[in-house]
């Protein structure tokens, strides 16, 4: 299919791929977009001047409607499974012209420039369409924002084109259902319709990047928030959705790099983005200030409800989903690094929400074990959180963000390894679930003590102190810690019913140790001999 231009204001030129006449709005300010979204009534502003808006159908990502294009490029390099699922050329190209088309006979459409990637050696240039003006205030926070003097020359290297509104017919465009997310590497553009969801746009490069850094680059791309110290020491923090990544990188005391998605070069750790993308539910100004002072004028809230008649917003509100988020520039947090880039890390923590009450607050890591955390990323699921589940329920998830991970999880998790023994790196598990019992009897290990765990291992304190190894999974758990009480420190001196911790421990790891199965044929025996003893 031709790409056509298309004429702006000021001689511009933009190859859109668009038909028919269009008011195209092309790189507004976020008050523009805000004024705009709120004269279409498509939003509120809260009580501290946020944008509200809700994203409809779809309040979060949909990976079973993520689609690879599986062509010449990606046939043999792509690990195709539950996540990568393939689709052929001939749909891509016959959605991107119903989308064009569809995008084509609006009034006005909005178009952005921006990049990822804060290390210009891995800068990666993108344009992006957009339906409604509060998408495209999402990509002005999240994605790398170009200078005014750079914007007249810039050359697209990707697009991400969205339409939620535009539905697919799977009977004829080769999808599940009527919303899809697809990724041509031949065409370098992200093809979004069906769902308003902004995180399908950053997830969207999220996996591109992660696809062509460490095959073209040699760069680890990391699913993890980044922070640093006074002293220049980096820490990364690895993480599914929900255990903690934003909260624990958004440190007063040390700078933040990124809290979602970074790169890992031979002397640097990168950000991917421009912005951070917080989940909000239970947010309060005591247990998260930095995140909590971010939302004002410029950021956007999604799916959230107000206190009765007031345009506060309700903060413990689930009625739409539990995945209510705010996007805001990185600027909006008072200690940031910029550009966002920082040294090697000198501490890696892995975060899990354990639900059943199992693993240690903190312990430490030898360098089998991380490798087989690594590639575990397990987390726990509690009762709400979605339906049908009752009772805490395991998710693994390979690099601890599978479904935006296109290549095996064993080239990440050697390119992790090999780079955790060349810089000495500390590998700390943190759990930030349960302790006492499983969720419903124990109770949540609370934000204050994680915090004096993480900096008790960043300080070097915990070097100084004695270890003891977890019985079951092996890691090596601290007998004091600052700030903590020594009594929690050992997950099983938490239960009073030591039988039935013993009995949920080995449930546990028998759970782990079928995870891991699928990935047993490729690992050394280093790593298959950090597994958990039943």
């Amino acid at each position: 299919m031709s790409i056509p231009t298309i004429k702006l204001e000021g001689s511009k030129f933009l190859a859109l791929g668009l038909t028919g006449e269009n008011g195209i709005h092309y790189q507004l300010s976020s008050e523009a977009l805000i004024e705009q979204t709120l004269l279409r009534k498509q939003g509120e502003l809260s009580n501290t001047g946020a944008l509200c808006i809700c994203t409809g159908e779809f309040t979060g990502r949909s990976p079973k409607d993520k689609f690879i294009v599986k062509d010449a490029i990606t046939a043999d390099t792509v690990d195709w499974n539950n996540f990568n699922i393939p689709i052929e050329e001939k749909y891509f190209l016959q959605l991107r012209k119903k989308v064009l088309d569809y995008l084509g006979a609006k009034e006005e459409i909005w178009v952005r420039d921006a990049y990822a990637c804060a290390d210009q050696n891995y800068r990666l240039n993108i344009r992006v369409v957009n339906e409604h003006p509060w998408s495209n205030l999402f990509v002005y926070n999240m994605f790398l924002r170009p200078e005014e003097k750079d914007v007249e020359n810039f050359k697209p290297e990707w697009h991400i084109i969205q339409a939620p509104g535009f539905r697919a017919d799977p009977a004829v465009d080769g999808t599940r259902q009527h919303n899809f997310a697809i990724v041509s590497f031949t065409h370098k553009t992200i093809l979004i319709g069906g769902t308003g969801y902004t995180g399908e746009m950053k997830k969207g490069i999220f996996s591109v990047l992660n696809y062509i850094l460490p095959q073209e680059k040699n760069v680890l791309s990391m699913h993890c928030s980044a922070n640093m110290g006074v002293d220049g020491d980096v820490a990364v923090f690895f993480g599914l959705s929900g255990t903690g990544k934003t909260t624990l990188s958004a440190d007063p005391s040390r700078k933040l790099i990124g809290d979602d998605e970074h790169g890992w070069t031979n002397n640097s750790v990168f950000n991917f983005e421009g912005g951070c993308y917080a989940k909000t539910i239970g947010l309060t100004k005591e247990n998260e200030p930095e995140i909590f002072g971010a939302i004002r004028p410029g950021a956007l809230v999604e799916n959230i409800n107000f206190i009765g008649n007031s345009n506060e917003i309700d903060f413990n509100f689930k009625g739409i989903t539990e995945n209510t988020r705010v996007s805001y520039p990185l600027n909006f947090i008072s200690n940031t690094i910029e550009p966002s880039i920082g040294g090697l890390p000198k501490n890696i923590f892995f975060l899990t929400c354990d639900a059943y009450g199992v693993l240690p607050p903190v312990s430490k890591l030898s360098a089998g074990q991380a490798m087989y955390q690594f590639i575990s990323g397990y987390t726990a699921k509690v009762a709400g959180t979605e339906a049908g589940v009752t009772e805490p329920k395991s998710t693994f998830s390979a690099c601890f963000g599978a479904p935006f991970f296109p290549l095996h999880p064993g080239k990440y998790a050697a390119m992790l390894g090999n780079k955790m023994q060349a810089h000495q790196v500390n590998v700390w598990m943190i759990n930030t679930g349960w302790s006492g019992g499983a969720y419903g009897t124990g109770n949540r290990i609370k934000l204050g003590y994680t915090r004096a765990m993480i900096e008790s291992a960043l300080s070097g304190a915990l070097d100084q102190v004695e270890f003891e190894p977890h019985p079951v999974f092996g890691m090596m758990i601290p007998k004091f810690c600052n700030g903590v009480p020594t009594e929690i420190l050992n997950p099983r001196n938490t239960w009073e019913n030591k039988a039935a911790y013993d009995a949920m421990a080995k449930n546990l790891a028998t759970q782990f140790i079928k995870n891991f199965a699928q990935y047993a044929a490729g690992v050394s025996p280093e790593i298959l001999a950090a597994a958990p003893v039943v």
